[in-house]
């Protein structure tokens, strides 16, 4: 199982958790129809769309109302720490939440009780949180960008807005060097994605793959796309694909889409999302090299 959590911008939402479904441009998740145009319900709706073309269950999800009060982020935690050894996902997805650190260690270690220790993906603020809490190096996989992988990189920081100015202002040919110091510094994952005009794929610090093809630039306008790309990851991971190859179709899936839809800065991530299964259906067989799904 896929089990998906992160709040959403919605004040008012109460804690919902199920499996995922379309409804029309939306999620449709316990009953709420949530919008699927950017974040975690962004990441959700790509991995649903990976989990219907494999033909294997859809994420089950786990969201809650968050505008900045930490308390829908707090529900969440709670609600992962009391259940995950129960629910024996095979990959726990975490995405945007308000970090809190000490709740973060507590899922860390309660992960590490189940039975059979799901893979650990971390995205966003939970990326952000594993990271100051010293706990990087317990999750498998990590799927940064630019501002993000200097974060990782900056031993002193505990937010990328916190960053040393020096990494702050690293252009894309300075990525390599931040891997390198995201691994000496203990802040980095078993694995990353490093997503950005170049997508690094990377195993315990060293540079495995690049994933520069199709050049999409336009993507970079669209929000969510970074999301779309971990939502892949995660349900790739999930059909038992190597989390290096899962990172480097779910990559090129991302920019084939953008070509394919012929995106415009105007456009949503849903667009992007719409035309992930005629990708799947064209490449993925020479990108996997296994093609009976």
């Amino acid at each position: 199982m896929l089990l998906v959590a992160g709040i959403i911008p919605i004040p008012d939402l109460p804690l919902i958790q199920g499996y995922a479904k379309m409804d029309g441009s939306n999620l449709q998740i316990d009953g709420y129809n949530i919008p699927c145009n950017q974040g975690t319900a962004a990441m959700v709706s790509a991995a649903l769309t990976v989990t219907n073309y494999l033909g294997t269950d859809p994420p089950r999800v786990v969201f809650a109302g968050d505008i900045g009060s930490g308390v829908g982020s707090r529900f969440i935690y709670r609600y992962l720490i009391d259940n995950v050894v129960r629910l024996e996902p095979k990959v726990l997805a975490l995405h945007y939440c308000m970090p809190d650190l000490k709740l973060t260690v507590e899922l860390c270690n309660t992960v590490e009780r189940c039975v059979k220790r799901p893979v650990l993906l971390a995205d966003a603020a939970s990326m952000y949180a594993a990271k100051a809490a010293s706990v990087a190096s317990r999750f498998d996989i990590f799927t940064p960008d630019l501002s993000e992988i200097a974060f990782l990189a900056d031993p002193e920081a505990i937010h990328p807005a916190y960053i040393n100015k020096y990494l702050f202002e690293a252009d894309c040919s300075k990525i390599p060097e931040l891997i390198e110091k995201a691994y000496q510094y203990n802040g980095a994952a078993k694995n990353l994605l490093v997503k950005g005009a170049v997508d690094y794929i990377v195993t315990e610090g060293k540079i495995i793959e690049k994933v520069d093809e199709p050049d999409v630039p336009i993507l970079e306008c669209i929000g969510g796309t970074g999301d779309t790309i971990t939502g892949m990851v995660a349900a790739f991971a999930d059909a038992d694909l190597e989390l290096h190859q899962a990172a480097v179709i779910s990559a090129k899936a991302n920019r084939a889409a953008g070509e394919y839809a012929d995106v415009t800065p105007a456009d949503t991530v849903f667009k992007l999302i719409n035309n992930f299964p005629v990708v799947l259906k064209n490449n993925l067989c020479l990108w996997s090299g296994v093609c009976t799904f």
